[in-house]
């Protein structure tokens, strides 16, 4: 896995507005990185472009800003490019004294990786003179093959920067390249060096230090920017079972600093959140599994998982398309796993009440009430063999808070959903093994997000297997293949 340095664009510089353009080698699925450095009375933060994101952003330097004097800010914005990308614009406000913003376009590529992770660092040196040093108080994780970038905004652009450099405690970095060393002679003017280099081994969370040499004094701000091939991805797997279920795995969290992670199962543009999946602390855990056992049925649906690393920043990664089906419709209970299949009859007639009083007041009648309650229904449906029928008695007994999943064989939300019961008629015919079912149900929320979706369990090992030594034979590699293994 590796990180390569492709090339930088072409500055722009202007008193309040720029558009710089890409250089070669822009191409899909590379990262752009546009650095700016701008300076302002008000220090004013650079927009962000649109289609773009803020990796960070820092004014430093100490002093009034003034000609060659005063604080820069360093800002970084990133974008994975499409293909036929649009050039960016970024502006700070206009008619400041001395203002000036100035920006240029890096573009890297990665050899592997599911997609791109960063984190940035700023610091600044107050004190004037040719040793440029600045330590940050923001600790970034480290490890080998992490990409760097430099960037420095300085208050004067008469000198020159060499020798960019970084430090961290137990951490070992490359020797650094520079790539940019521009004098903005714009407004109050500044100096824009970038560099580029990575880390060659340790590991660790760590505060950087970052320097160069100056050929003149100046003070001025730093910016670091961790670049990281991503490990973290989501993948669903339709497990051999009934009621249909899918096994949903979020790896790579450990390599990419994950501590929180919220998935998300997505039908259309529609995000709903996976049962017990929301904000799960997965800070040291490199893998979270869960399954959904409450997805509709016939339509293609994919996996959302919003990742959230050590830093706070947050990353989403989706699965592939996957569809679930079925024979007919299905009464079920997720948490338990059980479920029956059914012939549904339609149509069905919702009822809802309004516990209300009429008052007659002076002549006029005012009616009081409470808001409507939850629609309350009965389905009417048909098992068509004892097997069937027998299962549908036992979802019945056995429905976790008396709570019922009720889906179609095509999914159509506005019927499918959770039902509490109120009670059922079974009507068992003489002459096969067809039974008549009502079930008086109110719409109900899902059962609490608590309880988690059934899934395989010891016992299914088990089963399938006689010795601890069998076991270790099947799955030779780690206990995560064993819990991605289908035991249907």
């Amino acid at each position: 896995m590796t990180i390569s340095y492709i090339a930088v664009g072409a500055a722009s510089s202007h008193t309040d507005t720029i558009t710089p353009a890409y250089p070669a080698g822009a191409t899909a699925g590379r990262l752009a990185v546009l650095t700016v450095i701008s300076g302002h009375p008000t220090e004013s933060v650079p927009s962000t472009p649109s289609g773009w994101e803020t990796a960070g952003t820092f004014s430093g330097g100490g002093g009034v800003f003034g000609a060659g004097a005063g604080p820069r800010r360093v800002t970084y914005f990133v974008r994975v490019l499409t293909g036929g990308d649009a050039q960016p614009t970024t502006r700070i406000p206009s008619g400041g004294a001395g203002s000036l913003i100035s920006g240029r376009i890096s573009v890297l590529d990665r050899s592997a990786g599911t997609g791109w992770r960063w984190g940035s660092a700023f610091a600044q040196d107050t004190t004037s003179g040719t040793g440029f040093s600045a330590v940050s108080s923001t600790a970034l994780t480290w490890r080998a093959g992490d990409f760097v970038l430099l960037g420095y905004g300085l208050a004067t652009s008469a000198l020159g920067t060499s020798a960019e450099a970084i430090a961290a405690t137990g951490i070992t970095f490359g020797a650094f390249t520079e790539r940019v060393d521009d004098g903005v002679a714009v407004g109050n003017t500044a100096r824009f060096a970038l560099a580029t280099g990575s880390v060659s081994s340790g590991s660790g969370t760590q505060a950087p230090t970052v320097s160069a040499t100056l050929s003149g004094a100046s003070v001025g701000a730093a910016g670091v920017l961790r670049i990281r091939e991503a490990s973290s991805d989501v993948n669903a797997t339709a497990q051999s079972v009934f009621p249909p279920r899918n096994l949903v795995s979020v790896t790579g969290l450990l390599t990419d600093d994950i501590t929180s992670v919220t998935v998300y199962r997505q039908v259309d543009t529609n995000l709903t959140p996976v049962r017990a999946a929301s904000d799960i602390d997965t800070t040291g855990a490199g893998v979270l599994l869960r399954v959904d056992a409450e997805q509709p049925f016939g339509v293609p649906l994919n996996y959302a998982a919003v990742l959230t690393d050590v830093l706070g920043n947050q990353w989403t990664v989706y699965s592939g398309p996957i569809t679930s089906t079925v024979d007919g419709d299905v009464v079920s209970d997720a948490i338990r796993g059980i479920g029956a299949i059914v012939k549904i009859e339609a149509p069905l007639e919702w009822k809802r009440t309004r516990e209300a009083t009429t008052f007659n007041v002076g002549g006029r009648l005012v009616v009081v009430g409470r808001p409507r309650s939850a629609p309350s229904t009965s389905f009417t449906m048909r098992t068509e063999s004892d097997e069937e029928g027998d299962a549908l008695d036992t979802v019945l007994d056995d429905a976790t808070e008396g709570v019922l999943l009720i889906r179609k064989q095509v999914s159509l939300p506005r019927l499918d959903g959770h039902f509490a019961l109120l009670d059922d008629n079974e009507a068992p015919t003489w002459y096969d093994a067809y039974r008549w079912w009502q079930l008086d149900v109110v719409k109900t929320d899902a059962w609490a997000d608590a309880l988690e979706a059934a899934g395989f369990t010891l016992q299914d090992i088990a089963a399938n297997f006689s010795t601890l030594q069998d076991i270790a034979t099947a799955f030779p590699g780690t206990l995560l293949t064993i819990a991605l293994y289908d035991f249907g």
